[in-house]
């Protein structure tokens, strides 16, 4: 639990531009790729203080294999008499509406869960989200890293089950509450994003299903995330034109680079550009030619390469108009 130093730091003045209530909100998932289903779904939601109002849990039967079991300890046998996610889409709805969803990642999450309410065909009532990795930043919390971990030990917040759902979402919860009152009392702006809901998603079928026990090849590793299927993307066939001309179009070869958060999910994104003849970038480079960020005074490798090049810089907004109309390549 909080500290009263943790606690006393509340303002007597509320910023008024502030949201008025948050769902914080953790999921347990098959895996990290598109086509991988929740398992657990766990959210707290809070009042525009941060103080919690209640809480809630429940599995999901993924109808498929659970994946990493030695992560979060769901089984097949466990999940095979849960509830469908179109079961519980409507409680899940009701614990959302009408909150900004909060998350430690918050992309990650927002994306299962968008791709979950699509396969049901439904929308998740959410239109804006908080990711608390992107606020520890904003409040320049000195922190050795950004695991969920390393923000609760910075509050004095004790984790009991880690990977659960629900003692991950408390956790954040209590991590976010004076997170939260840290930025009202400085005049911290909040760095919400809008939740655009998904009409796309990879739905390849995958087995065996809930019944069966498949393992899944290689480990976590030492950064976590090593098992996530690598999505290998065919060489773009057009040569690079060079940068972007700002108030210009996007040109077939050029190399476009992604930091930080986005509205849309970045595979999305990344796929788009590739069906318009742009190449993907994984860093930034002399040779890149345009940088999409909705955050460009962040401290990101990719950004601060980005300024020392000279490498032109748009938010995704714009990005996604400019690829309504990209020119033929040369030639």
């Amino acid at each position: 639990m909080l500290d009263d130093r943790q606690t006393a730091a509340a303002p007597t003045a509320w910023p008024t531009a502030y949201p008025k209530g948050y769902a914080v909100v953790d999921v347990e998932t098959t895996g990290l790729a598109r086509d991988d289903r929740i398992i657990s779904a766990a959210v707290y939601r809070l009042d525009y203080r941060g103080d919690v109002e209640d809480h809630w849990y429940t599995l999901v039967n993924p109808e498929r294999d659970p994946g990493p079991v030695w992560i979060h300890g769901l089984t097949s046998d466990v999940l095979v008499d849960a509830p469908l996610f179109p079961d519980i889409a409507a409680e899940f709805s009701e614990r959302l509406d009408g909150r900004v969803l909060v998350a430690h990642n918050a992309m990650f999450d927002w994306s299962m869960i968008a791709r979950e309410y699509a396969r049901a065909q439904r929308t998740a009532p959410v239109q804006q989200r908080l990711c608390t990795i992107a606020l520890s930043k904003e409040l320049r919390l000195p922190l050795p890293n950004h695991k969920l971990e390393s923000l609760a030990a910075h509050f004095g917040v004790v984790q009991q089950r880690a990977h659960h759902a629900l003692d991950d979402a408390r956790v954040l919860a209590e991590a976010f509450r004076p997170s939260l009152h840290a930025a009202a009392q400085g005049g911290v702006r909040l760095p919400l994003l809008e939740c655009l809901p998904l009409t796309e998603w990879s739905d390849s079928p995958a087995t065996p299903r809930v019944g069966y026990q498949a393992s899944y090849r290689g480990g976590m590793g030492g950064g976590g995330g090593s098992w996530r299927p690598s999505r290998k993307r065919p060489a773009c066939p057009y040569p690079n034109p060079g940068r972007y001309e700002p108030g210009k179009l996007l040109k077939q070869g050029m190399r476009v680079a992604f930091s930080g958060d986005t509205s849309v999910d970045r595979e999305l994104l990344e796929d788009r550009a590739v069906e318009a003849g742009l190449h993907i970038a994984t860093s930034v480079s002399r040779l890149t030619s345009l940088l999409v960020t909705n955050d460009p005074d962040s401290a990101t490798s990719k950004t601060v390469k980005a300024k020392s090049f000279g490498t032109p810089v748009v938010d995704e907004a714009a990005f996604t108009q400019l690829l309504r109309d990209v020119s033929e390549a040369d030639g």
